[in-house]
C-alpha cells in the first residue's frame, strides 16, 4: 500500500474537495462565489504560514529556489485564478450541466500535458481505468446537473464562448497541476509548494477585484458569521489540505492518475447530498458511481 501513496493522497484530495464543495456552495449563495474565492485563499495563506512556522521553522518557504517560485506562482495563477474564472463564466453562458460535462475532460487533458511536459506515460490498464472513471463521472454529472437553470438565451457566439470558457477552465485545472508538479518536483514539501501557489492566486484575485471594483463586497461578507464559518471549513479542506494532498499525489504518482482520482468529487458528494439535503438518488447515478469506482480500482492495480 505504501507504493500507492500517491493514489491514496489523490483519493484523500477528492474527499477533502467534497467537504469543500458543500461548504463553498452554501457560503457562495450568501456572499457570492468571487468573494468566497479570495477569502478562502487568505484564510488558507494564514494556515500555511502557521504550518510553515511550526513544522519548517519559517512562515514563508524562502528556502525554495527561485525557479520553483516562478513555476508554482504560474501554477497558482493558471489553476486557482484563470481556471476558476473561466469555469464560473461558462456557468453563466451555457449552464452548469454542459460546463461540468466539458470539465470532465480534465483527466485526459492532464494525461496529454503530462506526456508532453513531464514525459509521463500510462499503461493500458491505466488508460482503461482513466477512461472508465471519466465515463462514470460523466454519467453522474449529466444526471445531477440536469435540473440546473437553463443557460442564458443569446446569440450563437455566446454559446461558443461558453464552450471555450468551460474547456479553458478544464485546461486551467490540468495546467495548474502540471505547473505545480514542475515547480515542486518530486521532493519539495507539498504544503510549502502549495503556499506559493496560494500567495500567487491572492495577488491574481486582488487584481481582478481591483479591475472589477468588487472590494466593496468584501466588508459585508466578512460580517456574515455563518458564511465565514463555512468558508473557513472549506479553506481547511480545500486550499490547505486538499490542494496540498493533490500536489503530493502528483509528486508520487503520474499527474494523469492523480487528476483522475481527484475528479471523483461528483461521485463522492452523492452520499452527503442524500444524508444532509435529502436528495433522491437515481439508478443512473448509482450505475455511474459504480463505473467510476471500478475505474479508480483499476488505477490502484
Amino acid at each position: 500500500m505504501e507504493s500507492r501513496i500517491g493514489e491514496l493522497a489523490a483519493l484523500g484530495t477528492a474527499i477533502c474537495w467534497t467537504v469543500t464543495a458543500l461548504s463553498f456552495e452554501s457560503a457562495g449563495r450568501r456572499i457570492g462565489s468571487l468573494v468566497v474565492n479570495i477569502v478562502r485563499l487568505v484564510m488558507a495563506a494564514a494556515l500555511f504560514a502557521l504550518y510553515g512556522w511550526v513544522v519548517r521553522g519559517m512562515a514563508i518557504p524562502l528556502d525554495l529556489p527561485r525557479t520553483a517560485w516562478v513555476w508554482l506562482g504560474l501554477s497558482g495563477l493558471v489553476g486557482f485564478v484563470i481556471g476558476d474564472l473561466f469555469l464560473f463564466q461558462a456557468f453563466v453562458d451555457i449552464g452548469a450541466r454542459v460546463s461540468m460535462l466539458i470539465y470532465a475532460s480534465v483527466p485526459p487533458l492532464t494525461a496529454i500535458l503530462g506526456l508532453l511536459v513531464l514525459d509521463e506515460t500510462l499503461g493500458v490498464l491505466g488508460i482503461a481505468g482513466m477512461v472508465l472513471t471519466v465515463t462514470g463521472i460523466t454519467i453522474v454529472v449529466a444526471r445531477r446537473t440536469s435540473g440546473a437553470p437553463a443557460p442564458q438565451k443569446g446569440v450563437r457566439h455566446m454559446r461558443t464562448r461558453g464552450v471555450l470558457l468551460a474547456f479553458g477552465g478544464a485546461l486551467g485545472q490540468a495546467g495548474g497541476l502540471i505547473l505545480g508538479r514542475l515547480g515542486a518536483g518530486r521532493t519539495f514539501d507539498a504544503f510549502a509548494a502549495t503556499q506559493i501557489r496560494v500567495l500567487a492566486a491572492i495577488v491574481g484575485f486582488a487584481v481582478v477585484f481591483t479591475l472589477s471594483r468588487r472590494w466593496r463586497t468584501v466588508g459585508p461578507a466578512l460580517r456574515d458569521g455563518g458564511a465565514m464559518a463555512r468558508v473557513g471549513l472549506g479553506a481547511v479542506f480545500g486550499p490547505f489540505l486538499g490542494v496540498s494532498l493533490g500536489l503530493f499525489a502528483a509528486q508520487n504518482s503520474t499527474a494523469a492518475i492523480a487528476s483522475t482520482i481527484m475528479a471523483l468529487v461528483p461521485v463522492l458528494i452523492i452520499a452527503p447530498a442524500v444524508v444532509l439535503f435529502r436528495e433522491r438518488v437515481t439508478m443512473r447515478e448509482i450505475a455511474g458511481a459504480i463505473v467510476a469506482v471500478t475505474g479508480v480500482a483499476m488505477l490502484f492495480w
